[in-house]
């Protein structure tokens, strides 16, 4: 598969429209479209910009190497890769979907939820002291 076909299969995979993935990326539509096609080829600082903004593993990205998202190296990538293993239940389409929302919120509203998130975990933690 093609660096295009990769760019295109992220982006499905991320549930994003051409406008939404290069805005992301501080880019036009046009310019997502052509790597997409392969008219233009995908230089080192946008496959650097992909990969941070989506956490997509370079190597997948540039050769097709390995699983398309980074996954860290410690316990919490354990954990990930076991609910990534079984994409038949239901509980991976839900984080799944979880993601792909998450991903189309403006950064505003990414942030304001990261803010209530926080919030949520401060709580958490302070009904276990």
């Amino acid at each position: 598969m093609a660096q295009g076909e990769r760019i295109k299969e992220l982006r499905k995979a991320l549930n994003l429209t051409l406008e939404k993935f290069g805005e992301r990326l501080g880019v036009g539509k046009t310019a997502i479209s052509k790597l997409e096609k392969g008219e233009r080829n995908l230089t080192d600082q946008m496959c650097k910009s992909i990969c941070r903004e989506f956490n997509v593993n370079e190597a997948w990205l540039r050769d097709g190497e390995g699983e398309i998202f980074q996954i860290p190296d410690d316990e919490d990538a354990a954990l990930v890769s076991e609910i990534l293993e079984h994409t038949d239940r239901r509980f991976y389409q839900a984080v799944l979907n979880i993601v792909r929302t998450y991903s189309q919120l403006s950064p505003e509203s990414q942030s304001a939820l990261d803010v209530f998130v926080d919030q949520l975990l401060e709580n958490a933690k302070n009904r276990k002291d």
